[in-house]
């Protein structure tokens, strides 16, 4: 979903520069660009520390045994 979005977004800011549209059009476009990449990555980070923490319950569950 997010790396769909954000291909479609890097496409219209290439197109965007490609035309020499206004610079605040491009400028717009690319701040959208960078609020997906980031909310990608908070999203990215959040699944692998919670993979890290359910691994560790599962270790610790595991050495009880």
């Amino acid at each position: 979903m997010l790396n769909d979005e954000i291909c479609k977004l890097r496409e219209e800011l290439n197109e965007s520069i490609i035309k020499g549209q206004d610079y605040e059009i491009t400028y717009k476009i690319s701040v959208k660009l960078d609020q997906l990449i980031a909310e990608y990555y908070r999203t990215e980070l959040d699944l692998t520390k919670t993979k890290r923490l359910k691994n560790r319950k599962m270790q610790k569950q595991e050495s009880i045994k």
